[in-house]
């Protein structure tokens, strides 16, 4: 053999020697090393079924769940495992079609991957959840998942309890892969702040599947499961009974109602009108009602309690008054001779009382609720000479503002808190130029101009003036369960604040002597309970709003504020219900509903008839019934436009439009003419018969 031929043969020798060694090396890293296969085997075979775990359950002050839980099944695919599946069989018991389901196999490869499992189905409904468990093992891919599911007992606190809702990516980005899809978190209110402590942990429960995907036992008798971790339990200082009360009373009407234990600071009530039932955003129809909820104009799914800005009007009164009393520019006894308005400026602020004396002293003023004492001792605190002018003046008196938690957030256990107004002296400078006084912005002194605060700014201001001076962060939670040191989510509501205890105790005293007086002489009356000396305050605010382009002045807004027993006080009230007129009409006579019912835990038995006169009253405004055709017939053309389908349309086309209604008496009507309108603004009739409501 030539030397040429010996030398090919040993290369033919030594590629075949590397060949085989790279397949032993291979078959060596696949039997010792290599966990593929083995985790590939184990997917075919074994199926992780995972534990969600309880939330943690929120209870009030004594110890009854206002938000419980139960048990709900979603269906979950595997679309890498979905293979030989009687489409037909399973689209026919969830009642869709296969256009649908290949669409969802679609999104949840997109959404998940093919190999992890995916909600393809959620919260199905028990008669559903029934058929599928009995014919599970004809769908390979697909698995019945336990879900705990929120339910309110007393159908109460939808605004403070929030829901949950399925994560969606963004929440899953955020959390750098925490979450995950199918994973359920708090959307709103305390579901929302204390999802931490709500939550619990996630368990896993490894089945072994037969060949035909049926689950027929534990994998390794367990070992390997990973038991969930239910969530913990929130104490909170909600009493349900006043909460229930606070809704019912609150029935028909927009606005909100906020109570607060002034010594801790703790919430006792809070609802925002119009409310829902917080279990629509639970169950199966949990997305339909939500887009009802979001749809309606009325917005109730909005918490005006904490959203809602409101001008206080005459509300604001006794905090001016302590402001005027610390600065030293007036005193208990000093008084005017009011005759019926201020003339101290080029525009008059009327009163409504007229009567000699009504404004003899301060604590006559704030019975009387006169608008030209407090306007007048506005204009002497931010004019006193050691300020060296108006505009520092004003600065100084905003700071008060702020004191009381005006104009800033509260900090309150919610999120989306918003800070109402009071305006920084550059606002003035920029509307005016540079050239405004204290007669520019006078209507400050009586809770109006550009002054706005949320029902919750007001109670807890009303907890400062009870405090004389301090105040603790409002807030719902008082404790929760298995607390530790390294929980540090309620030390801040156990902050004792003292802004303005430096405020002589003469000077609280005398402005609580006139908001007593409010109740026993002046323009509260309604608010009377027997036994309980109660200190409150009315305010009638005006109500303008903006509608079809135009700031239209509407019925003032009801307001009131409270605090009892003035000796200890237990309770502070806010009240605003729009469009309803005198303070002392409306929100008063629901102030002294919640107070007599959280004081003494009962109601008389001539007051339960005036719960049911409240409760029934319709105070909706009447442009809301206009603003929902507008908003309503958009939308119908809109799906016009995309659809070519008028079906939704044709109910917008016909006679009649609703009217705006702004509490006056309505003009007489022209005969009626048929007018359809196709153009992209509102499809909206000329005329429509529209029934007030008597208010």
């Amino acid at each position: 053999m030539s030397v040429f031929n010996q030398s090919r043969s040993t290369v033919i020798r030594l590629i075949m020697a590397g060949v085989f060694l790279v397949i032993i090396a291979q078959l060596v890293n696949l039997q010792l090393f290599s966990s593929k296969y083995k985790a590939l085997a184990l997917n075919n075979a074994v199926y992780p079924k995972v534990k969600y775990p309880d939330r943690g359950i929120i209870y009030d002050r004594k110890g009854r769940a206002i938000l419980n839980n139960t048990i709900m099944y979603d269906l979950e695919v595997t679309p890498s495992q979905v293979k030989g599946v009687d489409t037909f069989l399973l689209c026919r018991l969830l009642e869709i079609d296969t256009a649908e389901f290949k669409k969802r196999i679609i999104t949840s490869i997109i959404k998940n991957g093919r190999y992890r499992p995916s909600v393809f189905e959620d919260l199905l409904p028990e008669s559903v959840h029934a058929r599928l468990e009995e014919n599970i093992y004809k769908f390979p891919g697909f698995s019945l998942v336990e879900r705990p599911v929120r339910t309110y007992p007393f159908k109460a606190a939808a605004h403070i309890m929030g829901y949950i809702g399925e994560a969606d990516s963004s929440i899953i980005k955020r959390s750098d892969g925490f979450y995950r899809l199918g994973d359920y978190v708090g959307r709103s209110g305390l579901e929302q702040y204390y999802e931490k402590v709500l939550m619990g942990k996630r368990g896993v429960e490894y089945m072994i599947k037969d060949n035909k995907n049926r689950l027929v036992g534990k994998y390794e008798n367990g070992q390997f499961d990973t038991a969930a971790v239910a969530g913990r339990n929130l104490r909170t200082y909600i009493d349900v009974e006043v909460q229930q009360l606070a809704e019912k009373l609150m029935t028909n009407k927009v606005g909100a109602v906020v109570a607060i234990e002034p010594k801790t600071g703790g919430i006792i009530a809070m609802t925002s009108g119009p409310n829902y039932d917080p279990n629509l955003l639970t169950g199966p129809e949990k997305q339909k009602n939500f887009n009802k909820l979001f749809l309606d104009v009325s917005s109730p799914l909005l918490n005006r309690a904490i959203k809602g800005q409101y001008p206080p009007g005459s509300t604001f009164k006794p905090l001016g008054a302590l402001v005027a009393l610390d600065e030293g520019v007036i005193t208990p006894s000093f008084g005017i001779g009011c005759g019926g308005a201020y003339y101290g400026c080029a525009r008059p602020v009327k009163c409504t009382h007229s009567g000699g004396g009504h404004a003899a002293n301060l604590r006559l003023a704030i019975a009387n609720s006169c608008n030209s004492y407090f306007s007048h001792i506005y204009r002497l605190a931010v004019d006193a000479d050691k300020f060296g002018g108006v505009k520092k003046g004003y600065q100084h008196w905003k700071e008060y503002m702020n004191a009381f938690d005006l104009g800033v957030r509260v900090g309150v256990d919610l999120p989306s808190e918003d800070k109402g107004n009071i305006p920084d002296s550059s606002v003035y400078n920029k509307v005016y130029r540079n050239s405004w006084n204290s007669c520019t912005n006078l209507t400050l002194g009586i809770g109006q101009d550009m002054m706005l605060s949320t029902p919750l700014q007001l109670a807890n201001a009303m907890c400062i003036i009870a405090n004389k001076g301090y105040y603790y962060t409002p807030h719902f939670v008082e404790k929760f369960d298995n607390e530790t040191k390294e929980d540090t989510l309620l030390n801040k509501y156990r902050v004792k604040h003292e802004p303005l205890t430096r405020i002589p105790d003469e000077a609280f005293e005398a402005v609580i002597a006139g908001m007593q007086d409010v109740v026993e002489i002046g323009t509260a009356r309604v608010a009377k309970i027997p036994g309980i000396n109660v200190c409150a305050k009315t305010g009638t605010a005006e109500n303008y709003r903006v509608i079809d382009g135009k700031r239209t002045k509407l019925k003032d807004n009801s307001v009131f504020v409270c605090f009892a027993p003035r000796e200890n006080p237990k309770i502070a009230i806010a009240v605003i219900v729009e469009n309803a007129g005198f303070g002392a009409t409306w929100a008063g006579p629901i102030a002294a509903l919640m107070m007599e019912k959280y004081l003494n835990d009962t109601l008389r038995p001539e007051r339960v008839k005036e719960v049911d006169r409240i409760a029934s009253a319709n105070l909706m405004p009447g442009w809301l019934v206009r603003e929902q055709f507008k908003q309503d017939s958009i939308r119908a053309y809109n799906w016009y436009k995309l659809t070519k389908d008028s079906t939704v349309l044709r109910r917008f086309m016909r006679s009649g439009q609703p009217k705006l209604d702004t509490g006056k008496a309505p003009k007489p009507k022209p005969p009626i003419g048929r007018v359809a309108f196709l153009k992209p603004e509102a499809i909206l009739p000329e005329k429509q018969k529209h029934k007030q409501q008597a208010t």
